[in-house]
C-alpha cells in the first residue's frame, strides 16, 4: 500500500528495529542509501547495508537474513513484481519499497500489510481500481439440492431450472469479468517507465523530518541527474524536479551572496547553473568533450570525415585556438573561459545544436574543487560498472558509494578517469557500428549486435554501459541515416555477457523522437517471445527490458519478437 505519511508510517517505525538495506546498483539507489544511512547514523539505527543487483541477489539476500530481519527496506528494487510470491515471506515481515521503477505491481499497491510503498503523492500512477482487478471468490459450487421435502415435484423441477440459469450467467459473468480484467492489466503493465528518483523521496522525508542537510540535498540532485543522464525521465519531468530542488539549493546556500555572512571557502556551496551539455568538460579538454559527448558528437556526424571537418569549422565559428581547445580544461586562458559558454551557445545554434545549453547544478569544495552533478554521475556510474576486478563482486558498491562522500576526493577522481575511458569506448563502438552499417532494420525494431572480440567489448556486458551505448548508437544513427522511417524505431542492442557459458545481453530503448514519453514496451515483449520460443532467457534485472540469453536461442528469439511487434 502507499504510505501517506512517510515520517510516521515509515522511519519512526523502523528507527527502533534493526533493518536491513537492499540497495540496487545504480546511482539514483546510491544516493538515496546515502540519504538514509546520514538520517540512521543521527538516531543510531541499527541496519546492515546489501547491495543487490539483480533479482537472484535479491532473493539470496532475503534468504540468507530473513532469520535475523524482520524490517527490510528495499531501494529502486522490488516494487514492479509481486514481492510477496518471490520471497514468500513470513506473516511478521515487512518491507518498505523505495522504487523508481513504474508501473508498480497491483499486489503491492492493495497490500494494506506486508508491503509500505514510499512514493511520491503527485506521480501519475493510473493504479486500476481494486475491483477491476480482485474479487471476492465466490462459492461457484452451490447446493443444486433443496431442501423442499413437502414441495412438488413440478417445484423442484422449477427451482432447478431457475438454478442453472443462475449459475450459467454466473458463469458467463466471471468470464467477462476476468476478460476484462486482463486487458486492464495489460494496458497497466505493458509499458516501463520511470517516477520520481528515489534519492528526492527520500531528502524530502528528511526535510519533512528537519534534518535535511546540504550533502543530502547534494544526492538528491545527483540522483536526478542520474535519471536525466540515463535518459529515464522526460524533459519536462526533468525541469519539474530541478525548480522543486532549486528552491531547496536557495534556502541552504543564500549565505554565499550576503557579504557580511558570506561562507568560507573550505565550506561545501551548492549553485543552480545553467551549464553546457558537454560530458566531464571541466575535468578534460573542450576538444575531447566534444567528441565524446552523444549530443555533440551525433549533431555534427563525428564518426565521418565531413563530421571532423565541420567540428573544426565549429571551433574556427568560435574563434577558438586548438592549442587552447585541445589543452586541458583547467589550462585554458582566464580570457577565454570567462565568455566562453556564451560563445559556444552562439556557435550551436548556427550549427544546428540548439539544446547544448542546460538547468543544472554545480559543487564547490575548497578553491579546487568544482564539480557539476553529472560529473559526478558518469564517475559513480563507472566506478559501480568499473570491469578490473579487484576483490569481492561488493567492491566496485561501496567503492562508488564513497566516490559520493565529499571526503573521497580520490575515489571520485578515479572515477572521472574511468568515465573517460568509458565514454571514449561508447564513442568508439558507436562509430565503427554506423561505418560498418551493423546497425540493421528488422520490420519493426533495428538491431545491432556486438561481435566477440570487437575492442571494449567487455565493458558492454554491464547493463548501464550498454544502455548508455544503446541510446547513443539510436541518437547518432538516427542523425545519420536518411531512411525516413528508420527514424521512428525503437533499437535492440545484444552484446556478448559471458563466452564460457554462451550468454548474450539485450536491451531494448524506445524510439528517439521529439515527443518520447521514455515508455518502454520491451520487457513484456521480450517475456512473450521467449515464453512463445521456450529460449532460455534470465530476467534477473530490475530493468524489465534488460535480459541475458543463450546464445544459439538468439535467431528465434528475435524472430519471435519481430512476428510479435509487426
Amino acid at each position: 500500500m502507499f504510505v501517506s505519511d512517510c515520517r510516521r508510517e515509515f522511519y519512526d517505525l523502523i528507527v527502533t528495529q534493526r533493518v536491513l538495506l537492499l540497495v540496487a546498483s545504480d546511482v539514483d539507489a546510491l544516493c538515496a542509501c546515502k540519504i538514509l544511512q546520514a538520517l540512521f547514523q543521527c538516531d543510531h539505527v541499527q541496519y546492515t547495508l546489501v547491495p543487490v543487483s539483480g533479482w537472484q541477489e535479491l532473493e539470496t539476500a532475503f534468504l540468507e537474513h530473513k532469520d535475523q530481519f524482520k524490517h527490510f527496506v528495499l531501494i529502486n528494487c522490488g516494487a514492479n513484481v509481486d514481492l510477496l510470491e518471490i520471497l514468500q515471506p513470513e506473516e511478521d515481515t515487512f518491507f518498505f519499497v523505495c522504487d523508481s521503477h513504474r508501473p508498480i505491481n497491483v499486489v503491492n499497491v492493495y497490500n494494506d500489510t506486508q508491503i509500505k510503498l514510499l512514493v511520491k503523492q503527485d506521480d501519475d500512477l493510473d493504479v486500476p481500481a481494486y475491483d477491476d482487478i480482485f474479487r471476492d471468490e465466490e462459492d461457484e459450487e452451490e447446493d443444486s439440492e433443496n431442501e423442499s421435502d413437502g414441495s412438488e415435484p413440478s417445484e423442484k423441477r422449477r427451482r432447478f431450472e431457475e438454478d442453472v440459469i443462475e449459475r450459467t450467467m454466473k458463469r458467463r459473468q466471471r468470464r467477462e469479468w476476468e476478460a476484462r480484467r486482463r486487458e486492464i492489466l495489460f494496458d497497466y503493465e505493458q509499458y516501463e517507465y520511470h517516477g520520481t528518483s528515489s534519492a528526492m523521496v527520500m531528502f524530502d522525508l528528511a526535510w519533512i523530518m528537519s534534518k535535511d542537510l546540504n550533502d543530502m540535498l547534494w544526492w538528491a540532485i545527483v540522483g536526478l541527474t542520474d535519471q536525466w543522464v540515463q535518459d529515464k525521465i522526460t524533459q519536462m519531468k526533468y525541469v519539474t524536479d530541478i525548480g522543486i530542488l532549486q528552491r531547496h539549493v536557495s534556502r541552504h546556500n543564500h549565505r554565499n551572496e550576503d557579504e557580511e555572512n558570506s561562507l568560507s571557502i573550505d565550506c561545501m556551496r551548492i549553485a543552480f547553473e545553467y551549464d553546457l551539455r558537454l560530458a566531464l568538460y571541466q575535468h578534460w579538454s573542450l576538444y575531447e568533450s566534444f567528441c565524446n559527448t552523444s549530443y555533440t558528437s551525433a549533431s555534427l556526424k563525428l564518426w565521418s570525415v565531413q563530421g571532423q571537418k565541420r567540428l573544426q569549422e565549429f571551433l574556427a565559428d568560435m574563434g577558438l585556438p586548438l592549442k587552447q581547445v585541445k589543452q586541458k580544461f583547467n589550462s585554458m586562458d582566464m580570457s577565454l573561459k570567462e565568455n566562453l559558454r556564451e560563445m559556444i551557445e552562439e556557435s550551436a545554434n548556427k550549427f544546428g545544436m540548439k539544446d547544448l545549453r542546460v538547468q543544472t547544478f554545480s559543487i564547490h569544495f575548497g578553491f579546487k574543487n568544482k564539480f557539476s552533478a553529472s560529473d559526478i554521475v558518469y564517475a559513480t556510474t563507472s566506478l559501480m560498472e568499473n570491469i578490473e576486478k579487484e576483490g569481492p563482486e561488493t567492491t566496485n558498491f561501496i567503492k562508488a558509494l564513497d566516490s559520493l562522500s565529499r571526503g573521497n576526493l580520490d575515489k571520485l577522481h578515479q572515477g572521472l578517469d574511468l568515465a573517460k575511458k568509458q565514454l571514449r569506448a561508447i564513442q568508439q563502438t558507436v562509430a565503427s557500428c554506423i561505418c560498418t552499417n551493423l546497425v540493421i532494420s528488422q520490420g519493426p525494431f533495428l538491431y545491432c549486435s556486438l561481435m566477440e572480440g570487437t575492442p571494449d567489448v567487455k565493458l558492454f556486458s554491464k547493463p548501464v554501459s550498454l544502455c548508455l551505448l544503446s541510446k547513443y548508437l539510436l541518437k547518432s544513427f538516427v542523425c545519420s541515416t536518411k531512411n525516413k522511417r528508420c527514424k521512428l524505431l525503437p533499437l535492440i542492442m545484444a552484446a556478448p555477457m559471458d563466452v564460457e557459458q554462451g550468454t548474450v545481453i539485450m536491451v531494448g530503448i524506445p524510439p528517439e523522437t521529439e515527443s518520447s514519453d521514455k515508455k518502454n514496451f520491451f520487457g513484456r515483449a521480450f517475456e512473450k517471445a521467449a515464453d512463445s520460443t521456450n529460449s532460455r532467457t534470465l530476467h534477473n534485472h530490475f530493468e524489465m527490458s534488460i535480459i541475458e540469453l543463450k546464445t544459439e536461442d538468439r535467431s528465434k528469439f528475435l524472430d519471435a519478437l519481430i512476428s510479435l511487434l509487426s
